[in-house]
């Protein structure tokens, strides 16, 4: 994925997903207070519906009030109640009804074909003994009961809310009772008003998010842009410091070569034409300078091989860095004379060759500092190994500089490698320098639980 994909994704992706968990949570909220609200309705409404009944049954007991404290003639009260009964309704779907204790109807205006049965086993849709659950309400003093029953104005079973009364002498259970349908549209009405209420937000919350994803997509692509330039802008700066440093390097090379190898080899070719002019002639001295030319090719041979180690060092591959670094401290120390302290705690560790070769050039770019602009007497490198790490400090006695000033301008060029170098591998790389003492310290984060030792000798300065 390109980078500009990657920020807009990045800027995206969390704005999409905060607003599903808002989304989820709003639909949560107001399906939870729907419900709320729904029920408080519903309670409402059957509060309301219980008050009505219980105004309708004892409507119906002042009815029946004077036959039933009549105690004489009871059947004859009983048959006149039940006739004042069916006659009292109220709606096209109000009437009382009366059951015996054993469960036989003994009156019911609505559905006459009810009358005298038994209906003790009757069940309701919902697995309901219905006039059994009726009766015990009554006994129980509660009176209310809702089940499910035949509407007589639709024919179609519907809930019913009933309550019930025991009139204890005549062993008579009255009743009457409320189909609950508007109930339940008022429910559905208060449900589906939620609903366009939730379906209304979750329009809102879509709007906010496109506008909120044009936003970041805007300011994305915006960004996108800049760090586009930005990038390129480096990537040429970075361009332009390669093909520096390989011109310096050829420079460099090429001096090296001209100055001392070049310079050697035509003293040796001079030598060695005098030596044979002499044999020649078999002159003595021939000898001599043939030995003085041989000794020179010596030299010249000793000068490429500092060449070729200056460019990567060969023991570094097969010794390791420990005895590479003490090498380059021997050899800096016999040229410069300089005394150079190199304590190695590291045990020849065999490292990644990266690590390696990057530790490497950061002794040999330190000590190559100290060489031209430290004046010091003695250097330290102390080369170790912490939890996960491998350090290395670089020490002086020098005159010291200003490491803030000394990285603005050209000469801090080594520095900088050495600081790229270490944030390559994402190790740290600090600096303190103060006259009589300049500190470098170095840990590249390094997993040596699997490492294995070089079997050869260490070389320490």
């Amino acid at each position: 994925m390109q980078l500009k994909y990657k920020i807009v994704a990045l800027g995206i992706l969390p704005l999409l997903l905060a607003v599903a968990v808002i989304c989820a949570l709003v639909v949560f909220q107001n399906q939870k207070l729907g419900e709320q609200q729904a029920q408080l309705i519903e309670n409402g409404i059957l509060a309301s519906k219980r008050a009505e009944l219980k105004n309708y049954v004892a409507m119906a007991l002042s009815v029946i009030a004077p036959l039933y404290a009549d105690g004489q003639g009871d059947a004859r009260a009983q048959r006149l109640a039940l006739q004042a009964l069916a006659e009292i309704n109220f709606g096209r779907d109000g009437y009382f009804f009366v059951y015996d204790e054993a469960g036989r109807n003994l009156m019911h205006p609505r559905q006459a074909d009810l009358v005298g049965k038994n209906m003790w086993n009757l069940t309701d849709p919902h697995g309901l003994l219905a006039v059994q659950a009726l009766l015990a309400s009554a006994r129980a003093d509660d009176g209310f009961l809702r089940y499910a029953w035949q509407k007589p104005s639709t024919g179609q079973v519907t809930d019913k809310l009933a309550y019930v009364v025991m009139l204890q002498r005549w062993g008579w259970m009255l009743g009457t009772g409320i189909y609950l349908e508007d109930v339940q549209q008022a429910i559905q009405q208060a449900r589906e008003e939620i609903a366009s209420e939730v379906h209304a937000t979750m329009l809102a919350i879509a709007a906010v998010a496109l506008l909120a994803v044009l936003l970041v997509f805007a300011c994305g692509l915006t960004l996108n842009v800049r760090e586009h330039r930005l990038a390129d802008s480096r990537l040429q700066s970075l361009n332009r410091r390669i093909i520096n440093l390989q011109e310096d390097e050829r420079s460099r090379i090429s001096r090296e070569l001209h100055d001392g190898i070049s310079q050697l080899l035509v003293s040796i070719k001079f030598q060695f034409e005098l030596a044979s002019h002499e044999l020649d002639a078999a002159q003595a001295k021939g000898l001599e300078t043939l030995r003085r030319a041989i000794e020179r090719l010596g030299g010249a041979i000793g000068e490429v091989r500092r060449i070729s180690h200056d460019l990567h060092p060969s023991l570094l591959d097969t010794l390791g860095l420990s005895a590479a670094i003490g090498q380059l401290a021997a050899e800096f120390e016999q040229r410069c004379g300089l005394t150079v302290l190199y304590r190695d705690d590291l045990h020849a560790v065999q490292l990644p060759d990266g690590v390696a070769v990057a530790l490497f050039r950061i002794v040999q770019e330190a000590l190559t500092n100290i060489e031209r602009h430290a004046m010091a007497s003695t250097a330290h490198i102390d080369l170790g190994q912490v939890a996960g790490a491998v350090q290395l400090e670089i020490e002086d006695d020098g005159i010291g500089f200003n490491p803030r000033q000394i990285e603005q301008i050209q000469g801090g060029i080594g520095l900088r490698n050495m600081r790229e170098r270490v944030e390559h591998f994402g190790g740290t790389f600090s600096l303190a320098s103060t006259p009589g003492c300049t500190r470098i310290g170095v840990a590249l984060p390094v997993s040596l639980s699997g490492a294995v030792p070089f079997p050869a000798r260490r070389v320490e300065a």
